[in-house]
């Protein structure tokens, strides 16, 4: 059984809600999973954008998700450390927490990938998305993603 994420504000492939981007409130997008394998001790998001014109950027990272948990609802604050011991790292504005979405022209792909670890990971609050991939290298048991479009109007 393989890990499935998804989004209730936009399909795969589909486009997202202004609702998450700068052309709205700005704030993160619920998701929720299933099919997280038994062996999984700790679970890690992260969201990019690879359309980026400097090359990919970074709009969030979370790890040490509890391998229970099924859905990150929306809006999720800027905290480093969240209610369910999860902890956020540093997008690519240097900040902790989620960016909201913003192309600076055309559509942009945004990737949501979850992956399944089979360890806790004993990382601070704040560390970068490439801190968090290496730290993950040899420890990844599932992986799943849910992509959508944005373009400015």
């Amino acid at each position: 059984m393989a890990i499935i994420l998804r989004s209730e504000a936009f399909e795969d492939g589909g486009s997202i809600p202004s609702r998450y981007t700068c052309d709205g409130a700005g704030i993160s997008p619920p998701l929720s999973w299933s099919g997280v394998p038994h062996e999984a001790r700790n679970l890690a998001l992260i969201c990019e954008d690879p359309d980026a014109p400097k090359g990919v950027f970074t709009h969030w990272v979370v790890f040490n998700i509890p391998p229970d948990t099924t859905q990150l609802p929306e809006d999720i604050p800027p905290a480093k450390t969240l209610k369910s011991g999860a902890r956020q790292g540093t997008n690519s504005v240097q900040r902790i927490g989620y960016v909201r979405l913003c192309p600076p022209s055309g559509a942009h792909r945004y990737y949501f990938r979850l992956y399944a670890l089979d360890t806790e990971l004993n990382l601070q609050p704040g560390i970068t998305k490439e801190e968090l991939l290496e730290a993950m290298q040899g420890h990844v048991v599932a992986e799943a993603q849910v992509m959508g479009t944005y373009a400015r109007e």
